[in-house]
C-alpha cells in the first residue's frame, strides 16, 4: 500500500521550521535566519521513499500581522490548516507557553485535522525537563502525538517522519520521485539572496527587503551562469547599509550567495547585485501582491 499527503509545519517564527525541513530533505531549499519574518510564502517541500510521499508546506511563522505583508503572511499560515492531512505544530525548549504559541494553541483547537506536536531543540534541556515538557502538553489532550527533537544535528527526526508514514492516508505519488520542490529555480535563489542579506544587515533594514531575479543566463562556452538580481528595500537609508561604504555589503552578500547558489545550481556563477528603493512596499497591497505575495 502506497501512502502520501500533505502536511503543513506550523510555529512561531524562528522556532526551527525551515531547519527541520532542510533537513529532511537534504537541500537547502527554506531559509534560514535567526530574525523574523524569514519564511514569506508557502513552499512546497517534496519527501520521497519507495512506498510513500509526504508533501511538507513550509509557511511563515505564524505572528500578529503588522502590515499589509504581515497580513498577507498571516493568511497564507492559517490556510493550510484545514488543507492539509496532517498538522505539525513545533515549539522550542522554552518551559513556557508565551502569548504566540499560546494563540495557535487557540487556533489549532478549532480544526478537525491531526496534530503532531515536535519539541524543538531539547538538546539543551535535562531529561527531566524534556518529559515535564512532554507531560505539559499531553495534558492538553489535542496532540496525536508529542515527538521532542533537536532540527539541527536530527536527533529524533526520522522518528517524526516515521510517524508521519504511520498516519498519511493510503494514496498516489503526487510529484516525481526526484523532484524536492515546487518551486522554480529563480524564486529559491531570489530567497539565498534574502538569507545572506539577513544575516548580514542591521535589525531595521530586512523586514523590508525583497529579491528579484530578473535573468539567468547559461554561457554556451563554459559552465557558468550569469544571474541578474535586484534588492529592493523602503529607504533611501536602507539603500547605503546595504550597499555598504565602498560597496563591501553588497559585495559580502553577493559572495555568499554565489557560494549557496553554485552548490544548488551545479555550475559556477557570475552574480550581479544591484539596490534599489521602493518606498514602503509592505504598506502597499499592489506592490505586496507585484512582488508575487498572493
Amino acid at each position: 500500500m502506497y501512502r502520501s499527503g500533505f502536511v503543513t509545519v506550523v510555529g512561531r517564527p524562528n522556532v526551527g521550521k525551515s531547519t527541520l525541513l532542510n533537513h529532511i530533505i537534504g537541500e537547502k531549499i527554506s531559509i534560514i535566519s535567526d530574525k523574523p519574518q524569514t519564511t514569506r510564502n508557502k513552499i512546497q517541500l517534496v519527501y520521497t521513499e519507495e512506498d510513500f510521499q509526504i508533501v511538507f508546506l513550509d509557511t511563515p511563522g505564524i505572528q500578529m500581522p503588522k502590515n499589509k505583508l504581515g497580513e498577507y503572511m498571516l493568511k497564507v499560515s492559517k490556510s493550510t490548516l484545514d488543507e492539509v492531512d496532517i498538522i505539525t505544530f513545533m515549539v522550542d525548549h522554552s518551559m513556557d507557553t508565551g502569548k504566540l504559541d499560546t494563540f495557535i494553541i487557540r487556533e489549532l483547537r478549532g480544526v478537525e485535522t491531526p496534530v503532531v506536536l515536535l519539541i524543538n531543540k531539547v538538546d539543551k534541556l535535562t531529561e527531566d525537563q524534556v518529559n515535564n515538557l512532554i507531560e505539559k502538553y499531553n495534558n492538553m489532550d489535542m496532540f496525536e502525538d508529542i515527538i521532542p527533537i533537536s532540527a539541527l544535528d536530527g536527533y529524533n527526526v526520522d522518528a517524526y517522519v516515521n510517524r508521519l508514514k504511520e498516519l498519511l492516508p493510503e494514496g498516489p505519488q503526487y510529484f516525481p520521485e526526484d523532484m524536492i520542490t515546487d518551486q522554480p529555480e529563480r524564486l529559491i535563489i531570489s530567497e539565498i539572496i534574502r538569507e545572506k542579506a539577513l544575516e548580514n544587515l542591521e535589525e531595521e533594514v530586512p523586514h523590508g527587503i525583497f529579491v528579484e531575479v530578473e535573468r539567468i543566463e547559461a554561457r554556451e562556452d563554459r559552465d557558468l551562469l550569469d544571474i541578474h538580481g535586484t534588492i529592493y528595500c523602503e529607504r533611501d537609508s536602507h539603500k547605503g547599509i546595504v550597499i555598504g561604504k565602498g560597496g563591501r555589503m553588497l559585495r559580502r552578500i553577493g559572495r555568499t550567495a554565489r557560494e549557496d547558489i553554485e552548490r544548488l545550481m551545479g555550475s559556477q556563477v557570475n552574480l550581479q547585485l544591484w539596490v534599489k528603493v521602493d518606498r514602503d512596499w509592505r504598506e502597499k497591497e499592489s506592490r505586496v501582491r507585484r512582488f508575487g505575495y498572493r
